[in-house]
């Protein structure tokens, strides 16, 4: 893995292509305030990874071991915590210097976005996981049920994982390869094409896309 960002989805619009003549729908995400917490290193901690904090909090709402681990790291009260992992020491970023925020990232790259879905609250098996349903005709009263959920004479019971009502979204989800399409730094917010999971307000993780290659370093 590779440093990425900590973000908050903010909603989605479009932007127009001049050049290409078409519509682009995609997903504003606001990441001011990323900042560098602590460095891992395998020798102390037995991997190599860096933390990542994100949005603002007030001191006073933080429990004492977070409130410790911020301030023994000289780090800024924040709601959000991500670490971010690496191969090796020599590809750790330097914590000493800002983070680069918006930045990170430039037009065109592609990313992957770490996100939340919607929740949906209490489902029934056609929405949850798209079941067709049984009959819709006239007498027939088990329009959307699941139907039989046994197994019959042997084993004589329901099998573990069985398909049923419940909880429907809350899901952990990553979308592979989305486009950046503009970097605002100045607004601190980056646009990425299409939609991207969790509701408006909802934290996603933005790290380079592991199935696309990464731009050229410019010399």
């Amino acid at each position: 893995m590779s440093l990425g960002l900590i973000g908050k989805k903010v909603g989605m619009t479009r932007i127009f292509d001049q050049e290409a003549g078409i519509m682009i729908p995609v997903t504003v995400i606001d990441v001011a305030g990323n900042q560098f917490l602590q460095v891992k290193t395998e020798e102390t901690d037995g991997y190599n990874a860096v933390q990542v904090s994100f949005d603002d909090q007030k001191e006073q709402r933080l429990n004492k071991p977070d409130a410790g681990h911020f301030k023994k790291h000289g780090g800024e009260a924040k709601k959000l915590v991500k670490e971010f992992r690496f191969d090796s020491a020599a590809e750790l970023p330097d914590v000493s210097a800002e983070h680069p925020g918006a930045n990170l990232f430039q037009d065109g790259q592609w990313i992957d976005v770490l996100g939340t879905t919607k929740g949906k609250g209490f489902q029934g098996v056609v929405k949850r996981y798209k079941f067709s349903g049984q009959p819709d005709s006239h007498g027939h009263m088990m329009h959307r049920r699941p139907g039989a959920i046994g197994a019959g004479t042997w084993p004589g019971r329901v099998w573990k994982g069985q398909k049923m009502p419940g909880r429907h979204g809350v899901y952990e989800r990553t979308v592979q390869s989305l486009k950046v399409v503009k970097v605002r730094a100045e607004d601190n917010v980056i646009l990425v094409s299409g939609a991207v999971p969790g509701h408006k307000g909802a934290y996603v993780v933005i790290r380079p896309a592991v199935k696309k290659p990464a731009p050229a370093q410019a010399e």
